[in-house]
């Protein structure tokens, strides 16, 4: 009697232990793998519903400014012979300054091309990379900013190097902001000047885990522990690798955190917990009736005031 339930338990073990290693691959390929479409947990949509016509219309103006664009095609050798590719728009200025420009989960280099036409207008290149698995440039996993911020280290000194830049700014969006914050808590060259990074999550693991709640109503353990053993395997990374507020702790620039106040698909609480462990000079600015990486599109003459005002703080001449 005693043998067979002993046998039953081990049955039982074992297809739970199947089940999770199933459900940790499906997680995997849902938010780890590259070219998987994903349906994210999303915001109420009258919340980004404020701008004004004016706002409207130097949006257009500045998405329309990058269509007509011809980008010069950049390509790198990233540290684990990927073939990384990014857009170049070189300023007629030349004055030796330029801005990298981080997207979003699943988005590409074009997703931030609103930006390209504000930093032109101040004089700056623009380059806008493809990070790995998404766009042009290879890879078969996303790296959520982790692996991505050796990657733009490499940016930052091919920039130095081929272009002879002497001020560069890092700006990027959800994904990207986590990219350029995980970045600044490397080694970087003195022409790095300043970070702005707009809706970062501070950990890869409590973003997947919000929208492991909000997707189907999961929890994060024991899911999460199984597809990081699984994102180890196959991407080279545990989920609680990643982490901006980690990184955060040893950046010595001036940061500029920007983060709707309705921001519900990466909390608002992040930004809080981003800013409040952050060395060096920081700011924090909750944009208010704003959700995700929205306050460009809501308040667009605001935006490029603030940030305007940060850039002359930190490119003294």
């Amino acid at each position: 009697m005693k043998k067979k339930i002993l046998i039953t338990l081990a049955a039982i073990l074992a297809v739970v232990f199947i089940g999770f290693i199933f459900a940790g691959n499906y997680f995997y390929g849902q938010g780890i793998k590259r070219g998987t479409e994903v349906e994210l947990h999303r915001e109420d949509s009258t919340i980004n519903s404020v701008a004004s016509e004016e706002d409207q219309a130097l949006l257009e103006e500045a998405n329309s400014w990058f269509d007509d664009q011809q980008p010069k095609r950049i390509e790198m050798n990233s540290y684990d012979d990927l073939s990384l590719v990014a857009q170049f728009i070189e300023n007629e200025a030349d004055d030796q300054k330029a801005v990298i420009l981080a997207h979003g989960f699943r988005n590409t280099s074009d997703d931030m091309g609103k930006l390209a036409k504000f930093y032109y207008d101040r004089g700056f290149d623009i380059l806008l990379p493809d990070a790995r698995g998404h766009g042009e440039s290879e890879g078969d996993y996303i790296g959520y900013g982790w692996h991505d911020r050796l990657d733009y280290v490499d940016w930052i000194h091919l920039l130095i190097e081929e272009y002879g830049t002497e001020n560069i700014i890092l700006h990027g969006n959800s994904m990207g902001a986590a990219t350029v914050l995980m970045t600044s808590g490397e080694e970087l060259p003195e022409e790095v000047k300043g970070i702005i990074a707009d809706s970062s999550y501070s950990t890869i693991k409590d973003e997947l885990a919000h929208q492991l709640q909000h997707l189907y109503g999961l929890p994060a353990f024991p899911l999460l522990e199984v597809t990081s053993v699984i994102s180890k395997t196959r991407a080279g990374y545990m989920l609680g690798e990643g982490s901006a507020t980690q990184q955060v702790k040893k950046n010595t620039l001036p940061l500029l955190i920007i983060h709707g106040e309705d921001d519900d698909l990466v909390p608002t609480d992040m930004a809080h917990e981003i800013y409040n462990e952050a060395g060096g000079e920081k700011e924090l600015w909750l944009v208010p009736e704003t959700g995700h990486t929205k306050a460009m599109d809501n308040i667009t003459s605001e935006f490029q005031r603030r940030v305007g005002d940060f850039l002359d703080g930190v490119l003294v001449e």
